[in-house]
């Protein structure tokens, strides 16, 4: 068994059960292209500081670029004696290149070096994240052009409540994933702050530059306190969280996408590349990806949690349980960036029933409203028109009417100031066209959302 890199106070050898209760090379192996990246820069920030000679340096460099070709070339075999990735990492380098190797670990800790190689993995993840983004906007874009005519049921309390246009409802998609994309770049922006140089927790007594690393590792500035740097991770919890909102819009839209695809609604056809079937009933055609999505959110909404639950209680600076935070993150991490992909692919080749949608579009007297807006226009009061429009209805009910089956003097029955070309108001096609104010259904604000959108789109 490999000695321990800090096994100089001990005596005896760390019980096995207890080194494979706190290893965490088996997840946090992932880190090792961005913890080498970081021991890059500081070693060459230590020699052209003068603090270790020059030469050993470049030696060190030399050694940590071997190690990363032969990782990624698949011929690297972690040790898990060894604990973790920055253990591993620098067992490995004095494998190959000797004493120098002992020097890398001067003027920093694992408590700076951890908190900095996480915070590049999480800078890359975000970027992935952000585009994987983007182009599921281009998708939801894509499709509410193409269906921007197409007329459905509105709903609210999952009750028909008033026609919309199907390109207004996939905008509105599009709309919350533009929010999710701004927080993932916001979080960046907190997150791409450099800790690394904070030492353990009080900084180091070594004339580092701090800029200097900062700027080779692309962070933009560097931390200011060495007890926050090293015991900080609200930038984790923030990530997570902005993965968790992502993760509940992408599970709103997949139960639509389930409600949608039911033989009761058939407003949508998902295509057979992205749908299972059942093991028994050989007609079953089950929206799995959707179901799936829907019941991922709780994994990341799960991560949010622990990952908030695991500091709320840790004096500074750091303490071991922050070990905990990695695999919390790596899963919301995974789950993101797979549920954007198999979403855009479900999205993408979805084909909607409009017919369909045209025909509920018209039932349950969506276009109520409309009649109640048409008598305010001729001077009653909005309360006075609610009352009489609703006994109207209840009269469609009692008489299994429609509003479009009635005539004039049965509406003015109920409605004396019903205007002669009332009839004309009660269409789907009306209700939908009428509504222009800024952000409304109508196909000219439609077309402006989806304008203003590849305006967006085209700027990133």
């Amino acid at each position: 068994m490999a000695k321990k890199l800090w096994g100089g106070r001990f005596t005896k050898a760390t019980d096995k059960t207890v080194e494979e209760f706190t290893e965490s090379i088996s997840y946090d192996c992932r880190l090792i292209e961005h913890d080498i990246r970081g021991s890059i820069a500081h070693a060459t920030m230590l020699g052209a500081c003068e603090i270790i000679d020059l030469e050993e340096s470049h030696q060190i460099v030399k050694g940590l670029t071997s190690i990363l070709e032969d990782y990624q070339a698949g011929q690297i075999e972690f040790d898990t004696s060894a604990e973790d990735i920055h253990m591993n990492v620098e067992q490995l380098l004095f494998e190959r290149i000797g004493e120098p190797a002992k020097k890398l670990h001067t003027a920093r800790s694992r408590n700076d070096q951890v908190a900095t190689d996480v915070k590049l993995y999480l800078r890359e993840a975000i970027d992935d994240i952000h585009d994987l983004l983007v182009e599921l906007q281009h998708v939801a874009l894509d499709q509410a052009d193409a269906n921007a005519k197409a007329i459905l049921p509105g709903y609210t309390h999952l009750q028909h409540a008033q026609p919309v246009l199907l390109g207004h409802h996939l905008m509105a998609w599009f709309w919350m994933l533009d929010r999710d994309r701004d927080r993932f770049l916001d979080c960046r922006k907190r997150l791409n702050i450099l800790p690394l140089g904070a030492g353990a927790l009080a900084g180091t007594t070594f004339p580092i530059d701090r800029k200097f690393v900062a700027k080779e590792l692309g962070f933009d500035s560097v931390s200011e306190n060495s007890l926050d740097s090293v015991a900080d991770r609200d930038w984790a919890s923030e990530f997570i969280s902005a993965c968790a909102i992502l993760m509940i819009h992408l599970s709103r839209f997949s139960e639509e996408f389930i409600i949608w695809n039911s033989t009761e609604f058939g407003f949508v056809q998902l295509d057979d590349s992205v749908t299972t079937g059942s093991s028994i009933m050989p007609q079953k055609k089950n929206p799995d990806v959707a179901e799936l999505v829907r019941g991922k959110s709780s994994r990341v909404i799960g991560d949010l949690m622990s990952i908030l639950s695991l500091q709320k209680s840790l004096p500074l600076a750091y303490n071991r349980d922050l070990q905990e935070d990695k695999e919390r993150l790596f899963d919301a991490v995974d789950t993101v960036q797979m549920s954007l992909k198999v979403f855009g692919l479900m999205l993408s080749s979805a084909v909607f029933n409009t017919r369909r949608m045209y025909e509920a579009a018209g039932q349950a007297f969506s276009t109520a409203t409309d009649l109640a807006d048409a008598l305010v226009r001729r001077g009653v009061p909005f309360r006075t028109a609610h009352e009489q429009v609703g006994a109207l209805v209840g009269y469609c009910v009692e008489m299994s009417k429609e509003l479009g089956d009635l005539t004039l003097d049965e509406i003015r029955n109920f409605a004396p100031d019903a205007p002669e070309d009332v009839d004309k108001m009660l269409t789907v096609e009306a209700s939908v066209a009428a509504r222009k104010a800024t952000g409304g259904t109508a196909l000219s604000e439609v077309k402006r959302q989806i304008r203003k959108a590849s305006r967006i789109l085209g700027k990133l």
